[in-house]
């Protein structure tokens, strides 16, 4: 008996054959007809399509809700601007979660709407808004950036993407003051959680080199920031 395993995606599919001699001597005694057994029809399809198109619409409900409470946080040019930064850190939340890249082009898309936000919500001081908002993400960015660089030092590794320091910028290019330390512990705190949980779901040891994707959890705390920020100012 030959036992194969194989994972395709978060379906995992066990195909067993079993070979006896009797048939080993059948199919060397017979003549053979030049066509192959057809293979039997592993269903497999069915469940994969069933996962990816709940996780399709798992992401549209997220969207649209998120959507919806940005235009209701912010009626007009403020609340467009806040969904399509919604949209943006879920794309940019999706994409580093499966592959650990934050595409460079959402982050500048971020950080242009940053500039459009900034001047949209201070239109008779246009230029220092958007000066005190350039200063706010530069000076978040920094931070990221010595963080990365302390680690590196200390663990002789990378710990923290360039592509979390920019969208650090993002971060306090879009939220005030108050709000940076709050969007840092916010996505610390729920990376940290996610973690854990999956290391005791299944039973994996806690180990320093682990990876984790921070983008997945940074990018949905500006938006949710953001928000706050807006219903409560």
């Amino acid at each position: 008996m030959v036992a194969v395993d194989v994972a395709i995606g978060p379906v995992a599919v066990e195909m067993t054959h079993t070979e006896t001699h009797s048939e080993t001597a059948s199919s060397l005694t017979k003549p053979t007809t030049g066509k192959l057994p057809a293979p039997r029809p592993v269903r497999i399809g069915g469940a994969l399509a069933i996962s990816q198109l709940g996780r399709l619409l798992l992401l549209a409900l997220v969207a649209i809700a998120a959507i919806s409470a940005s235009l209701a946080a912010a009626p007009g040019i403020l609340g467009v601007l806040g969904a399509v930064l919604a949209v943006l850190m879920i794309s940019i939340a999706v994409i580093d979660w499966r592959s650990f890249i934050i595409p460079d082009p959402l982050t500048i898309a971020g950080l242009v709407l940053a500039v459009v936000h900034a001047a949209a919500q201070e239109p008779d001081a246009m230029l220092r808004a958007v000066a005190i908002a350039a200063l706010r993400g530069t000076a978040l960015a920094l931070v990221f950036l010595i963080i990365r660089y302390a680690y590196s030092r200390i663990r002789g590794k990378q710990g923290l993407g360039l592509g979390d320091v920019k969208l650090a910028g993002v971060a306090g290019a879009w939220l005030g003051w108050s709000m940076l330390p709050i969007v840092v512990d916010v996505a610390a705190f729920t990376a940290l959680s996610a973690y854990l949980l999956r290391q005791f779901v299944f039973g994996r040891p806690m180990r320093a080199t682990n990876r984790v994707p921070f983008g997945l959890f940074l990018a949905p705390a500006i938006w949710l920031c953001w928000l706050l920020e807006t219903m409560l100012l």
